[in-house]
């Protein structure tokens, strides 16, 4: 396996990284790092020294590496593996964070291996979405709350609020005319819950409890639906004239998303 490692930066995400790498030869020395790591094997096996203990790091296991921990890793002899790892900055783990527990400060973690397979795969599908050049704002942020959200549940250091009720009619109302004015614009998560005066994780709560979507998919379908109403009232306009109209900023993603809800392409409705 040749050794490759790449990072990213969702921009509409501060203070996050994330890193892919396929390792054979590469040994990480003793190091540490400034912010929290959450790290998981796709493939292979890493070995690990950390605080005088050995380590053999697997698929399905979510290693969480606190700011500060001192540890190395290597493929070990004849081995090769793949590492998918979230770099999250103190001030985006505060921010979302607080917004999950209702806490702004957090008690101190120590590094930590779990081993839940389902979470796992969880975490890396979260992963390769947010690798995606053209990955959502409004999804990538549903799916960093959701990341934070299952490690908060799964360590219970602090755990998460449990969030009740449901969005008023009024609020509902007030969140489809701004999305109806604003539909061919960038939205984020953000937009949405302070026209209601809520943070982002008890709104996104909220309205998945009242509407049985997330603001997210309830967007997307939106976007789709008036897309078919200006493709069937105009057909004068381009495929990415629509896909414009709509909010959508490329057109092979509006055309994957209008294959994927309506079984064809936009040209051939």
């Amino acid at each position: 396996m040749p050794e490759e490692v790449q990072y990213s930066h969702p921009g509409h995400i501060p203070g996050l990284i994330l890193g892919t790498a396929q390792f054979a030869a590469f040994q990480f020395e003793p190091h540490y790092h400034l912010d929290c790591h959450i790290a998981l094997v796709a493939s292979g096996v890493q070995h690990q020294s950390f605080r005088g203990e050995s380590l053999l790091l697997t698929r399905g296991a979510i290693q969480i590496m606190p700011q500060g921990e001192v540890h190395d890793g290597n493929a070990g002899a004849d081995e090769s593996y793949t590492l998918q790892t979230f770099r999250l900055s103190p001030a985006l783990i505060e921010n979302f964070g607080g917004e999950i527990t209702g806490r702004h400060y957090f008690p101190s973690q120590d590094a930590v291996v779990l081993q839940d397979g389902h979470l796992a795969e969880q975490l890396l599908g979260i992963h390769a979405t947010l690798r995606q050049r053209h990955a959502d704002p409004m999804l990538s942020e549903t799916y960093v709350l959701a990341l934070l959200e299952s490690l908060f549940a799964r360590l219970k250091q602090p755990a998460p609020q449990t969030i009740k009720g449901n969005l008023s009619v009024q609020q509902m109302g007030t969140v489809r005319d701004f999305v109806e004015s604003h539909l061919a614009d960038k939205i984020i998560l953000e937009d949405l819950s302070v026209l209601v005066g809520l943070d982002r994780f008890r709104f996104l709560k909220m309205f998945k409890r009242t509407i049985g979507m997330t603001p997210h998919a309830w967007l997307l379908r939106l976007r789709l639906e008036k897309a078919i109403a200006l493709i069937s009232a105009s057909k004068s306009m381009s495929i990415t004239e629509v896909a414009h109209a709509v909010g959508f900023f490329d057109q092979s993603h509006f055309t994957r998303a209008f294959r994927q809800a309506y079984g064809v392409t936009p040209a051939r409705f």
